[in-house]
């Protein structure tokens, strides 16, 4: 690969369609693809493994860190585990705490400037990769929609899988996830200055898709 790579920055929240949108580039330009949210998952899921509470600051800190340095992160885990309820509410637990955040800090830089199989390009999904991770993106989308749409879009897919919930359950802990990511005081979810908002609220797959590759496309040239 020659030149730096292209890094395009999908951030928003929970349910927002980031992921899809992500993922969807990634394979459109043949760029790597990271969900970084992932990586609080399984952190998340190894503070739970040991036996603690993710919300306990050293046990956070000490699976963040041993994660990262047996350069295991996700697969510690099967699919299924880390796109649970429980992996979801445990990630925004853990990455509230600044020294979580800052053990995975580098290891997404890197995939950044970095990325795997040689590929010219990154996509990353989070929270914070447009005002944190990679604010040198020159792509950057904040991908949003209401916290109803987002949390029907939950429940149906927590449905899918056979796991007990109502909506409102889900919706109760989508909006106490949601404070807690836009209070933490280690990076705050929120857009970056220069990002275009994406509300997907009324938007098929499809046509959220297509307005993030032409939001891409317009300000790649």
């Amino acid at each position: 690969m020659t030149g730096p790579a292209i890094i395009i920055a999908i951030d928003g929240p929970s349910a927002s369609g980031k992921g899809t949108i992500a993922r969807k580039l990634a394979a459109h330009f043949d760029f790597a693809w990271l969900d970084t949210g992932l990586l609080y998952r399984a952190v998340g899921l190894a503070v739970i493994r040991s036996g603690s509470d993710p919300a306990d600051i050293d046990a956070a800190t000490t699976a963040a860190r041993a994660l990262i340095n047996s350069a295991m992160i996700t697969k510690s885990f099967t699919e299924a585990e880390l796109r649970s309820d429980i992996a979801s509410v445990a990630a925004s637990k853990v990455a509230a705490v600044p020294a979580v955040r800052t053990a995975l800090l580098q290891f997404q830089k890197d995939f950044c400037t970095h990325p795997p199989e040689g590929k010219k390009g990154a996509v990353l999904d989070g929270r914070d990769i447009g005002t944190v991770i990679a604010p040198q993106a020159p792509v950057k989308i904040y991908v949003t929609a209401s916290t109803k749409a987002r949390a029907e879009r939950r429940f149906k897919e927590l449905q899918q899988k056979d796991e007990h919930v109502t909506y409102a359950a889900v919706l109760k802990d989508m909006e106490e996830r949601d404070a807690r990511d836009v209070l933490r005081v280690a990076a705050p979810a929120k857009p970056a200055e220069d990002a275009v908002i994406l509300d997907t609220s009324n938007m098929t797959v499809d046509k959220a898709f297509a307005e993030a590759l032409k939001i891409t496309r317009q300000k790649l040239g």
